[in-house]
C-alpha cells in the first residue's frame, strides 16, 4: 500500500540543471523509491537511500511517472526504450518544443496504445521551492496521471493548467524564460547606480533586495500588479518620474509585447 503523503515514483531520464532542480525539490518533499538514468556519470547533489542511479533501464523497477528532463534532439531513441519497458506509464516531458504529436508519433507508435503524456514547462526558480509549472495534458491522460503530475510540480512551486496545447509556447515565453527579464532588469537597475555614483556593492544589493521585495509584495497581495504600482507612485514624485519613461508607447509597453512575441515564435519554430 503506497504512503498517499509521499510523491509518486519516479523514473528520470536526464540529470541537468532542471531535473536536478527539481528531483532536490522531490526529496525535500518525500519521494517514493526512485530511479534516475544518468549517461553522464555525474553524480547526484545530495545521495539518498531511496534514490538509484543507472545509467542503464532497470529490470525490477515501474515507476509512477516517467520524467523527460533530457535534450530534445536526444530524446526519440530513450522514448522508445522507456515506454517499451514501463508500457502504460504516463510521461511527463519538460522538453521544451516537443509536441505530443511529435512525441507520440516518434515514439509511442510501436506500443498500439494511446500515450499518456503531460508537458511541464517548470522554470529556474523550482530549485529553490518557489518555480513555476505550466502543464497541459494530452486526451488520453486519466485524472490519476494528472494528479500525479500535478503533486510532482507543485512540490517544487506553483502549477497552472492549460487547455490548449498552443498556449505552452506563450508559458514558455512569459513564464519559462521569465527570470532570465527580471536578472536583466537586476542588472540594468545595478548598471544604473553605478553610472549615477554609487559604489558596486551597494547598487547591487539594492537592485536585488528591490526586486526580491516587490516579488514578495506580489505574492502575497491580492491586487492587481497595476494597483501596486499606483500606490507607490505619488503624482509628480521621483517615481513617477521614471515611470514616465518606461512607459512611454515606444518604451516597456511595446518592447514587452515585442520581446514575448519573439519568444512565443521561437517556441513555434523549435516545436515544428
Amino acid at each position: 500500500m503506497h504512503d498517499t503523503r509521499l510523491l509518486p515514483s519516479v523514473f528520470l531520464a536526464g540529470c541537468g540543471k532542471m531535473g536536478t532542480a527539481m528531483l532536490e525539490g522531490w526529496l525535500s518533499q518525500g519521494l517514493r523509491p526512485s530511479v534516475i538514468l544518468d549517461r553522464h556519470d555525474q553524480t547526484l547533489p545530495h545521495p539518498h537511500r531511496h534514490i538509484r542511479q543507472t545509467e542503464e533501464l532497470p529490470a525490477d523497477f515501474i515507476p509512477d511517472v516517467i520524467v523527460m528532463a533530457v535534450k530534445p534532439q536526444t530524446s526519440d531513441s530513450l522514448l522508445h526504450q522507456l515506454t517499451r519497458r514501463f508500457a502504460g506509464v504516463p510521461v511527463l516531458s519538460l522538453m521544451a518544443g516537443r509536441t505530443l504529436e511529435s512525441l507520440s508519433q516518434h515514439s509511442f507508435a510501436h506500443t498500439g496504445h494511446p500515450p499518456a503524456i503531460i508537458r511541464a514547462m517548470p522554470n529556474t526558480p523550482c530549485a529553490l521551492g518557489v518555480g513555476m509549472t505550466g502543464l497541459y495534458a494530452g486526451p488520453h491522460v486519466t485524472e490519476q496521471q494528472k494528479h500525479d503530475c500535478e503533486k510532482l510540480a507543485g512540490a517544487v512551486g506553483k502549477t497552472i493548467w492549460v487547455e490548449q496545447e498552443s498556449q505552452m509556447d506563450i508559458v514558455t515565453a512569459v513564464s519559462g524564460s521569465g527570470p532570465a527579464y527580471v536578472f536583466l532588469l537586476a542588472e540594468l537597475l545595478e548598471k544604473a547606480g553605478t553610472d549615477q555614483g554609487l559604489p558596486p556593492h551597494t547598487a547591487r544589493e539594492l537592485a536585488r533586495q528591490t526586486i526580491y521585495g516587490a516579488g514578495c509584495l506580489l505574492s502575497h497581495s491580492t491586487l492587481d500588479a497595476a494597483e501596486l504600482r499606483t500606490r507607490v507612485t505619488s503624482p509628480g514624485g521621483t517615481t513617477a518620474a521614471a515611470l514616465n519613461v518606461f512607459m512611454a508607447p515606444d518604451a516597456w509597453p511595446d518592447t514587452v509585447t515585442k520581446a514575448i512575441q519573439a519568444a512565443v515564435s521561437r517556441s513555434e519554430e523549435l516545436a515544428s
